[in-house]
């Protein structure tokens, strides 16, 4: 069965994560992809972090596409990849603003010769403003966006950056829902249109829906922190570590019961209405699960919780989760050989289609692996050894 995207065509020029992960979950939904890559070095995500030939990152959000190796330095690179443009739906890119301009490649000027293209533009702090031509890496958005500040929780603490690369993987999502919408609109009668979204905006996004309230509800007193994950913290076990969210009345009840601990029914802390009044007595509770927490194996804490229906979970490692039973049972996890890297592991496509099922796509391509086949599709089957030779492709 094909996809919910089947006979969507993509271009996409993005590297590293943010870009090329948005355009891969539409290749696990059935759209075609041609990635386009310099030469030589080719995406700079290829050398980054654990490598095997191909690093893991960018074999996990360059599956499903097709590598073509362009030099976009020359006029006859550039040429190409309009053409390719002409014929297709989407068009991805993630160079810093007013490059893509000096290049002849802009929405500006493909949607002249193809008025129906949905063409992505994704900076690090936008198209224009102050820090519009800055250096964007994932660690300086983490900070300047707020999820460094959020990640500090107590009044003291110091900030601290998410240790896996955050505000790309936030851009990504919200990169790929644009671009289905947009591609939603104009199914609709809508045409084309040039999207352009920032790792800034995402992540500030983001951030705000749950960690900014008295940034939100400017009469707020501030009494209360921003953020109400802020004080959020793993808690020990004899062996480990584990967590519980005590929200509803149900579960403060389920978690201290599950730990063998009482007072949770006392008028002041027995409703969300009593517990946001009298919050040194919740305290004071919570101080008492960890307590009792710390006496009991990972295993024990779990069960008694479970036992109780309260909302819990044990600290897994990616390692640990490959052999966790539930993850088994969905069969989230699939094994697969890349040509390149050898034995793989992935997490499926997250999202379930009923009628249109994604899937993971083919192995990420090696640098320019599909060159020649994608000439050929456009007319240069003749002229392929001449456009390598001068540097065109490669």
């Amino acid at each position: 069965m094909n996809g919910p995207m089947h006979g969507v065509k993509i271009v996409d020029l993005s590297i590293a994560l943010a870009g090329p992960w948005a355009v891969t979950m539409l290749a696990d939904q059935g759209a075609s992809v041609i990635k386009v890559e310099p030469p030589g070095l080719g995406d700079i995500g290829r050398w980054v972090g654990v490598r095997v030939g191909i690093s893991a990152m960018a074999a996990m959000v360059n599956r499903g596409k097709r590598s073509i190796a362009v030099n976009l330095q020359t006029d006859e690179g550039r040429a190409i990849v309009v053409q390719l443009a002409t014929g297709a739906d989407v068009f991805v890119q993630n160079f810093r603003p007013g490059v893509i301009e000096k290049l002849g490649l802009s929405y500006a000027e493909l949607s002249r010769a193809n008025p129906e293209l949905v063409y992505c533009s994704i900076s690090g702090f936008g198209p224009e403003g102050p820090y519009a031509s800055k250096s964007a890496y994932d660690p300086v958005v983490q900070a300047y966006g707020g999820l460094a500040f959020a990640q500090a929780g107590g009044r003291e603490a110091e900030p601290q950056l998410i240790r896996h690369t955050a505000a790309d993987k936030i851009t990504a999502l919200t990169a790929s829902q644009a671009i289905s919408a947009a591609l939603f609109a104009r199914e609709r009668g809508g045409g084309g249109q040039h999207l352009s979204l920032s790792m800034l905006e995402s992540v500030v996004n983001f951030v705000w829906a749950d960690a900014a309230g008295n940034e939100v509800l400017l009469d707020a007193d501030g009494s209360v922190p921003s953020s109400f994950s802020r004080d959020q913290k793993l808690w020990p076990t004899k062996d480990g570590y584990v967590i519980a969210a005590p929200v509803s009345d149900a579960d403060v009840a389920g978690i201290c019961r599950g730990v063998g601990v009482d007072g949770y029914d006392a008028p002041e802390v027995a409703t969300i209405i009593a517990r946001r009044t009298n919050p040194e007595a919740f305290s004071e509770l919570l101080r008492r699960v960890l307590d009792a927490v710390s006496q009991m194996t990972t295993a024990e804490a779990i069960a008694g919780m479970e036992a109780e229906n309260a909302p819990c979970g044990a600290v897994l490692s990616p390692a640990e989760l490959s052999d966790d039973p539930h993850v088994q049972a969905l069969g989230m996890l699939e094994d697969s050989v890349h040509p390149i890297a050898g034995r793989m592991r992935q997490p499926r496509p997250a999202a379930r289609f009923e009628k249109t099922p994604s899937t993971l796509g083919t192995p990420a391509p090696g640098l320019g692996e599909h060159t020649d086949a994608i000439l050929g599709e456009l007319g240069f089957a003749d002229r392929i050894a001449e456009l390598r030779e001068s540097g065109v492709v490669a």
